[in-house]
């Protein structure tokens, strides 16, 4: 394919891209400012940096090149061939995203990682399993990226439209877990991902995941009331409690909320 070059992006990251002629990358255009966005920071630094799913090794070779001398790349595909890719700051690993056994070995044999880019093989259970046995090889303040989400839509990748067990939908129960802070359902409580999410980002086929440990927030004011401010927002403390009953049998049917005008 041929590219109207006074038209591409000034990113490094796109600019090494398209003057590529090493080894073979595959990705759609948009991903670079995503990349940039979100590994910008961690450039000309000593970190570690896992890819899952190496294909032809090109991509291992952007972000040596994008992120310098100082980083240590670490890469994991099925495929054995893949283990001749190496060369100096990038060692392979082989076996599979599914194999759980595998990961967890991986994660004895690796330090904890700064970036982690989930481009497997994009099926459900691969991009899940994945997200759950390395989540938390990821330093608190690092970035957990998977790519190329939009297969949870593609029937022969185990997607569909709100299809359940995608990992879109997946993604999806995670904004909750992300606000659980603020929960008031004794059922729904702040767990380990609450604890150390500080962000969630959803973009065309990739989902990032900004990590950062977290407390409870804490809620402040400052100033003085320029006039009485009704905090129910209804007038009567009685009104307030029959409105919370009704919606809590509301929110049990599932149904939507009710609020008095």
């Amino acid at each position: 394919m041929s590219f109207d070059r006074t038209k591409l992006g000034t990113s490094d990251l796109e600019k090494y891209f398209h003057n590529n002629e090493r080894r073979l990358i595959h990705k759609w255009n948009h991903y670079f400012d995503i990349y940039e966005r979100h590994f910008n920071r961690f450039r000309n630094r000593p970190i570690v940096i896992l890819e899952i799913g190496v294909f032809h090794g090109g991509s291992l070779q952007m972000w040596k090149d994008y992120f310098g001398n100082k980083v240590q790349i670490h890469g994991v595909d099925i495929n054995p061939d893949c283990k001749k890719l190496e060369e100096d700051q990038v060692q392979i690993h082989i076996g599979s995203q599914t194999d759980r056994a595998f990961l967890r070995k991986l994660k004895e044999q690796i330090p904890k990682v700064d970036i982690l880019i989930d481009d497997g093989g994009h099926t459900m259970k691969q991009q899940q399993t994945t997200f759950e046995e390395l989540y938390d090889h990821v330093k608190e303040d690092g970035v957990y990226l998977c790519e190329d989400t939009h297969s949870s839509y593609w029937i022969e990748y185990g997607g569909g439209l709100k299809r359940r067990k995608t990992f879109m939908e997946f993604s999806k129960n995670l904004i909750d877990s992300l606000n659980a802070f603020h929960s008031r359902q004794g059922s729904f409580k702040p767990d380990s991902f609450t604890k150390s999410a500080d962000s969630i980002h959803f973009y065309d086929s990739i989902v990032v995941i900004e990590k950062r440990k977290r407390t409870a927030p804490i809620d402040l004011k400052s100033g003085e009331e320029s006039f009485p401010y009704d905090y129910h927002h209804n007038g009567s403390k009685t009104k307030y409690r029959i409105l919370l009953s009704i919606n809590k049998v509301l929110q049990f049917l599932r149904l939507p909320g009710f609020i008095w005008r």
